[in-house]
């Protein structure tokens, strides 16, 4: 029984310290300037964008940005906007990758490629036209044609919420929250879009004449 007493007290002691350690250490990393990692809101609150809410991309895209960032409003007018997100342009892409000895697909290699910009209300480049990629390849079977469309569209929006996921992350990033605040030395975005509402595709050379460098991630 004296065992079984010592025990159960050494072990209700260690649970104690052990609860001491964990608190000790929180307080430390609070000290330390420490957070457990979340969400990081938008650096603003009203945004104009011309990626259709009545696309499946668009409205994903309206839903992550109001649930990482509470209170987020969406305007049609840009003049009513502190910040604009343009989409220049969103293609999916399809590329034969293999053929079989007959001449027929055996492999397609799937790309989803989104080029944007971020400007405030003053037309600052907050972020310049960048493009996000992402490349998949998917086997193909010509004897199961309408079970392949099916995996090919159910890929494409995987594919796509990938890049939604990334794209939250490049807007929510620390230097764009700065940028946003001290955009006095940011250059002003050139008219890319003859009309705001209606993405275009724009070359590379284009956008280099304008002095604005497109940047690619995949």
């Amino acid at each position: 029984m004296a065992n079984l007493h010592s025990m159960s007290f050494f072990s209700a002691r260690q649970r104690v310290l052990w609860v001491g350690v964990c608190l000790m250490a929180v307080m430390l990393l609070s000290a330390c300037g420490f957070k457990l990692k979340g969400a990081t809101p938008l650096p603003f609150q009203v945004m104009y964008t011309n990626i259709p809410e009545n696309s499946a991309f668009g409205s994903q895209l309206r839903r992550v940005l109001q649930a990482n960032t509470p209170g987020l409003q969406f305007v049609n007018d840009p003049a009513q906007a502190q910040a604009q997100l343009i989409q220049l342009s969103n293609q999916r892409l399809t590329r034969e990758l293999a053929l079989d000895p007959k001449g027929q697909v055996e492999e397609y290699e799937l790309t989803v490629r989104l080029q944007y910009q971020l400007s405030d209300a003053s037309g600052h480049l907050i972020i310049p036209p960048t493009i996000l990629q992402t490349v998949r390849d998917m086997p193909y079977n010509p004897d199961a044609v309408q079970a392949k469309q099916g995996e090919i569209a159910t890929l494409f929006a995987s594919m796509e919420q990938s890049l939604i996921d990334r794209l939250v992350r490049r807007l929510t990033a620390p230097d764009v929250a700065e940028r946003f605040r001290n955009p006095d030395d940011l250059p002003l975005a050139p008219e890319l879009l003859a009309d705001p509402n209606q993405p275009q595709q724009l070359p590379p050379e284009e956008l280099l004449l304008n002095n604005i460098p497109t940047t690619e991630v995949f």
